[in-house]
């Protein structure tokens, strides 16, 4: 299993519904949770290592480290066909990246807070209300699931300027992971 990135088409395509039931989520969302570490990532959807299904794998705990640098912890929460059913009137602009567009970061409007229903892993119909990192991560992995990423979400200029920065970063051989 590897990261897919830009120009990748299928990073543009829109994903189809998980099939509820399908035994083969949890060893992917596995699978994809142990890339994700790997890549120093909060959050992995799957049409970023080709699979076009609604489905996506986040956690934004485990960045946070003991003395000799281990992950404290590690929870991965998988989302099974996630729609955002509520979110904020206000919305706040923060600095992404992205495994998918390395070698670059942006600021990115999005809603303050977000409301997402989907199943878990063991289908069961959650819900999940957050702002702050775990809310924007929601967001930015349900775009990928609609075949968007951060940098379609940024003003016209901005965009322009983010794709020749990643021009750039990509003939340096920026690796999923790697942001400026």
């Amino acid at each position: 299993m590897n990261i897919i990135t830009l120009p990748d088409p299928l990073l543009r395509e829109v994903s189809q519904p998980v099939e509820i039931g399908d035994k083969s989520i949890k060893k992917l969302a596995k699978d994809m949770a142990k890339l994700m570490y790997k890549t120093d990532g909060v959050g992995i959807a799957a049409p970023q290592v080709g699979l076009l299904k609604r489905f996506v794998v986040i956690d934004c705990d485990w960045v946070e480290e003991d003395e000799k640098g281990r992950p404290l912890k590690k929870n991965p929460i998988t989302m099974i066909n996630p729609v955002i059913v509520d979110h904020s009137e206000e919305t706040v602009v923060n600095s992404e990246g992205c495994l998918s567009v390395p070698g670059i970061n942006g600021d990115v409007e999005r809603w303050e807070w977000v409301e997402v229903e989907c199943y878990n892993e063991d289908y069961q119909l959650v819900r999940y209300k957050s702002g702050g990192l775990f809310g924007r991560c929601m967001q930015h992995e349900l775009d990928h699931l609609d075949g968007k990423t951060f940098v379609d979400r940024m003003p016209p200029l901005a965009r322009i300027q983010a794709l020749r920065d990643y021009d750039e970063a990509r003939a340096r051989g920026a690796k999923p992971g790697e942001v400026c």
